[in-house]
């Protein structure tokens, strides 16, 4: 029951003007942040189509004390999400209205001449194509069990395991109860699109994260070898963080910073749920950090994946902006430049990785472009992950040694990534990339955090 009255309260704070999605999700302190954004999500989705649903059905006249955001929530969990799997008294009442709700769902499909459910929403509100392809993504954390007994699991539970995809196509294609290895990151696991994990042990224990492909790309690029002193710049809700303590095998100090406390506060929950050791939280703005200061003396790498527009989130469609105005996203850009600025006078950072979840240039490829130009020969861009498919948009030169990512192209939200290391004047720095992102061959057996191969390079200088 607490999960449907954490949606019902967050979807009345939203209707009341209390927040935005996103901070009035993680104010509820239900536990499971995902879960209960998912189902807050959908029910905001559906919600004409769940209002007219409750006026055919009349069933807030038959039940006076069910409060409607609550009848929202159980009514789309009954029809078209899990079959209210929990709920109490309220299951077992919005259970008694069944049939008849059934039945004008039905009268609803054949008024309007669709046979989907999804055929009844409005252009605005139905998922794009793409996006209702993004797969489910399974990260095994290998600070508490390895691929193979994660296989092994989800075989016993009746899914059947097709090995390591060899194509985006592959990926497409996945249905029913079967998944594979992914064809890029080595501990991925790929199922088909709106599987839920959520009440699964593998989830609740820790043994498994719910991340997106796109949002593995960051840590497993920026792949500090064990021992490394890490700064996880901008790291609640802390997916980025775990992936970073599974790199470096928890042998090391990773520091993180976020404003907002109850994001902490579910952070430090999820990275404890994890096992991940050898982390210090701090509710502190990055730009207030210094650099100078020895406890961040031995800092070689930082993970900055700073405030951006959330123009690639495939759930994007219901956000409060999902046109950012010019103004915006150039209040955005200033912010983020800002911040990759001091993130670079870190005095022994060797490696950096700038991520967004935005499609919009003014925030990736003209933010890394305008930086460079400050810092001088100091960074170059890295030509990162050659294997993968999409790259950075020609906004200068080198920009392709940059990454991107969306629905469309790679099965994935939308995503920039760049990297970049420290630059010596004659030479080009070793690389640092993991093995498996040279080396397609290494497969499922290839951790992140393996010892790298150390080859030159070239970098990318931005004049």
């Amino acid at each position: 029951m607490a999960l449907y009255s954490a949606a019902a309260a967050v979807l009345e704070g939203l209707e009341r003007g209390d927040g935005g999605l996103k901070s009035l999700v993680y104010n509820s302190r239900f536990p499971h942040v995902r879960q209960l954004y998912a189902l807050f999500f959908e029910t905001l989705r559906y919600s004409s189509v769940l209002e007219k649903l409750l006026a055919g059905a009349a069933l807030l006249q038959a039940e006076k004390k069910l409060p409607p955001q609550l009848a929202k929530v159980l009514v789309y969990d009954l029809l078209f999400g899990k079959g209210l799997k929990c709920g109490g008294r309220w299951k077992a009442l919005a259970r008694r209205h069944r049939a008849r709700l059934e039945a004008e769902l039905a009268r609803l499909k054949v008024q309007q001449k669709v046979s989907r459910n999804e055929d009844l929403l409005a252009p605005a509100q139905a998922a794009s194509p793409a996006a209702s392809q993004v797969p489910r993504y399974v990260r095994v954390n290998t600070l508490k069990t390895c691929v193979e007994d994660v296989i092994d699991f989800f075989k016993r539970q009746g899914y059947s395991y097709l090995g390591k995809a060899a194509s985006v196509e592959e990926l497409k294609a996945i249905s029913g109860k079967k998944f594979l290895l992914d064809l890029h990151l080595p501990e991925l696991l790929v199922f088909p699109p709106q599987t839920d994990f959520h009440d699964n042990l593998l989830y609740t224990s820790g043994h498994i994260i719910l991340q997106d492909k796109a949002s593995c790309l960051p840590a497993f690029l920026l792949a500090p070898a064990a021992g490394s002193h890490v700064i996880d710049a901008c790291a609640a809700p802390g997916n980025k963080t775990s992936h970073l303590a599974a790199i470096l095998k928890n042998k090391g100090q990773i520091f993180a910073f976020d404003v907002d406390t109850k994001r902490l506060a579910t952070m430090n929950t999820m990275l404890m749920r994890a096992g991940v050791t050898g982390f210090q939280l701090a509710q502190q703005d990055f730009l207030t950090v210094d650099p100078r200061d020895p406890k961040y003396s031995k800092v070689t790498h930082i993970l900055l994946d700073p405030s951006c527009s959330g123009s690639g989130m495939v759930t994007r469609v219901l956000q409060e902006e999902p046109a950012p105005s010019a103004q915006r996203l150039q209040a955005l850009a200033t912010f983020q430049r800002k911040v990759l600025s001091h993130a670079l006078s870190f005095p022994a950072l060797q490696r950096l990785v700038y991520s967004t979840c935005s499609l919009h240039q003014e925030e990736n490829e003209d933010v890394v472009q305008a930086v460079l130009r400050e810092q001088g020969s100091a960074f170059g861009l890295v030509d990162a992950f050659p294997l993968w498919p999409c790259r950075g948009v020609a906004a200068f030169p080198g920009a392709e040694s940059c990454l991107r990512a969306s629905p469309a192209d790679t099965l994935t939200h939308g995503f920039f990534v760049a990297v970049l290391e420290l630059f010596f004047e004659g030479a080009a720095a070793p690389s640092t990339m993991p093995v498996a992102a040279e080396n397609p061959q290494q497969g499922a057996g290839t951790e992140p955090g393996a010892a790298p191969k150390k080859r030159k390079r070239k970098k990318q200088r931005v004049k």
